[in-house]
């Protein structure tokens, strides 16, 4: 085992003890600190991202994935407010929940905790640095942070200017760290620092995730691959379902939240399939069709079976005609990840059916997957997208990263 990352769950687990003590407006004060100290820094870290972005553009590195990579005043400003937000949230840490009484008088219920450490393994996306820190510092559990080599730099100028915070406020380093090794056996080991870490929570594509649940050895809260579903119903209004089809597929295509497939009613596919297509040709979409859908459209490229299953990242989607709901709905259910999914339709009863049986962890009428995000959910920042059913789905925010403990009170009782 790495003695450097065992110093570090070390490190963690004894932070976390403090950490899990302190009360909601140090907390706060600390967030702030962190918040003002990212912007104050920000030309310094601006200049580490830029060696980032110039090695990972030597490499032939898309254009779309530059933009997860770069970071900009703006940007920065937006971690920065996105942390602010995270203190004014309330604080779940101590919430009572169920308190009852027994016929033996005995006064049981739960309370709210910290979860304790979590490690956060992630890709090129430096702002999860910064994002997964604050969350789980206001819900009271100290983290271990283990980026991608592509963002190695960011990353450490970002934790150590956290971890300066940190210091100013009194708070120890431990409660913030990273993983400064970025090979695969350091990201391995990590995955099995049963000793120290209590969750482990990955955040990337399909190739990671598959390789923390394969290798793990502590619990982990599956997150972020999303072949997310636009399914135009037969009664849409085509203004609407266009400006959710661009919204959601160009708006940001590299993040887990874009639509990656395009579903319609053959109904409709004559005269609006043309029109979609049209749309997202203009912005620069690659069209993979069936081949109904191919025929409509004729500028496309015909899909392969596999097709329905990839999440693309880019300028791509699948386009797929399909008779009506059931087989939306069927569709979607066997080949999504259980992201989010959206039906654009003027039909209430359409719409209700699909919210009952699409089982994915968003589910939306008339509305663009982007949404699913946790700052428009009302959380601040996330910590991810969980898409499994155990403990948390959803956009993960600050109860998701608690767990709780039975509290029993008596006056003498025994058994």
């Amino acid at each position: 085992m790495n003695i450097e990352l065992k110093e570090k769950g070390y490190n963690a687990k004894q932070a976390s003890y403090i950490l899990a003590s302190l009360s909601t407006q140090k907390k706060n004060e600390v967030l702030h600190k962190i918040a003002d100290m990212l912007v104050e820094n920000a030309s310094v870290i601006i200049a580490e991202n830029k060696i980032d972005v110039d090695n990972a553009r030597s490499k032939g590195t898309s254009e779309v994935m530059l933009n997860r990579l770069a970071l900009t005043e703006d940007t920065i400003s937006g971690i920065a407010e996105g942390i602010k937000q995270v203190a004014t949230l309330d604080d779940p840490v101590g919430e009572v929940i169920n308190m009852t009484k027994r016929p033996n008088g005995l006064l049981i219920g739960k309370t709210r905790v910290p979860i304790g450490v979590i490690g956060i393994i992630f890709e090129a996306r430096p702002n999860v640095t910064a994002d997964a820190a604050a969350l789980c510092l206001k819900s009271g559990n100290a983290v271990i942070l283990r980026g991608g080599s592509e963002a190695i730099n960011s990353n450490k100028i970002l934790v150590s200017v956290m971890q300066k915070a940190l210091v100013e406020c009194g708070v120890p380093i431990g409660c913030i760290q990273l993983v400064e090794d970025t090979s695969r056996q350091t990201a391995t080991e990590l995955m099995q620092l049963k000793e120290y870490l209590d969750l482990l929570i990955p955040r990337g594509g399909a190739g990671l995730i598959r390789a923390v649940t394969e290798n793990a050895t502590v619990p982990v809260i599956e997150t972020g691959v999303g072949n997310c579903h636009i399914y135009i119903n037969e009664s849409a209004d085509i203004e609407m379902a266009t400006n959710i089809l661009i919204n959601a597929k160009t708006s940001r295509p590299s993040v887990c939240n874009a639509a990656e497939k395009l579903l319609i009613d053959r109904s409709i596919a004559e005269d609006f399939l043309p029109v979609l297509a049209n749309a997202l040709q203009e912005k620069g979409v690659t069209l993979r069709c069936d081949s109904e859908a191919l025929e409509i459209i004729k500028s496309g490229e015909l899909a392969t079976d596999e097709e329905w299953d990839r999440e693309y990242l880019d300028y791509i989607i699948g386009v797929k005609v399909v008779s009506d709901v059931d087989e939306a709905i069927n569709h979607i259910n066997t080949h999504s990840t259980k992201h989010s999914e959206a039906i654009i339709t003027n039909n209430h009863h359409n719409a209700m059916k699909f919210h009952r049986e699409i089982d994915s962890a968003a589910v939306y009428v008339n509305a663009s997957t982007r949404f699913t995000d946790g700052f428009e959910f009302g959380f601040g920042a996330e910590i991810g997208i969980s898409t499994q059913k155990m403990h948390a789905r959803g956009p993960m925010g600050l109860s998701e990263l608690t767990t709780v403990k039975y509290i029993i009170f008596g006056d003498g009782q025994i058994r």
